[in-house]
């Protein structure tokens, strides 16, 4: 008999992530233990939107909160870069390091100086792993070229494309590369050739795709994530609602 695949998915979601993160974590953990099998997080580090990374902590001082988030490396990438394209600043880690003390714990702060990594994806990664969150958990990435090369075609999908000197996440829509800039408005860019290793899909094709080369047997959902998953897309798994936990949206600043 196949062992369970216990999976949860997520965008980058701040240096320290959010708490509805580490909730997704538990609640696989605490599954595990009941029913064993392996637990795959797929990082879904092909999202392009900056809030995403938003992290919000609490002045230890004051007691009043404050958001933080990556300093990129200019408005192109800011806006239409894929997560795992958007490089950090140069100077953004010394500058948030200086002020992370007021936050968080000595040894938060120096696992944030400690982490090498250029873009935004792979710096949440590294952090989540230097917390100990991802300790013997299997991480997939969306933006893996085998990934989306074993994954399922689906109808709806962004395309990584280039658009002055960098990589952008486009909609694809009826033949057109289009960027969106918010409420109607949409930027339409040069088309040009492309194959799998640069698509991804929106979200209402994510599970979909992701299940396509995943095959989990349960996954643990957020409460979005609940109202939009078509569930009839994977009738054999069985969905799971993530543990409640208080300040979802805030980061989650514990070590394991």
């Amino acid at each position: 008999m196949n062992q369970p695949i216990i999976c949860f998915g997520q965008q980058p979601c701040g240096f320290f992530p959010k708490r509805y993160l580490a909730a997704k974590i538990l609640t696989a953990r605490h599954l595990q233990t009941e029913i064993g099998g392996e637990i795959v997080f797929f990082f879904h580090d092909s999202d392009h939107d900056p809030r995403e990374t938003t992290t919000i902590l609490r002045d230890q001082h004051t007691n009043e909160d404050v958001a933080l988030n990556f300093q990129f490396a200019n408005r192109i990438q800011k806006q239409f870069s894929p997560l795992y394209e958007k490089r950090v600043h140069p100077g953004w880690q010394e500058k948030t390091a200086r002020q992370l003390p007021r936050y968080v714990s000595r040894l938060l702060v120096a696992h944030f100086k400690e982490t090498k990594a250029s873009n935004v994806a792979d710096f949440c990664l590294e952090m989540y792993t230097r917390m100990g969150l991802l300790h013997g958990i299997r991480v997939e990435r969306s933006s893996g070229p085998d990934f989306r090369a074993r994954a399922v075609a689906v109808s709806d999908y962004f395309v990584d494309a280039h658009y002055e000197g960098e990589i952008v996440r486009a909609r694809y829509r009826n033949g057109k590369l289009l960027l969106h800039k918010g409420g109607d408005r949409f930027l339409e860019i040069p088309g040009e050739d492309f194959g799998l290793e640069q698509i991804s899909p929106t979200r209402d094709t994510r599970f979909l795709w992701m299940q396509s080369v995943i095959r989990c047997t349960h996954y643990v959902a957020g409460a979005s994530e609940q109202h939009y998953i078509n569930k009839a897309d994977a009738p054999d798994v069985k969905f799971i609602r993530r543990d409640d936990i208080s300040d979802s949206g805030k980061a989650y600043t514990e070590l394991s």
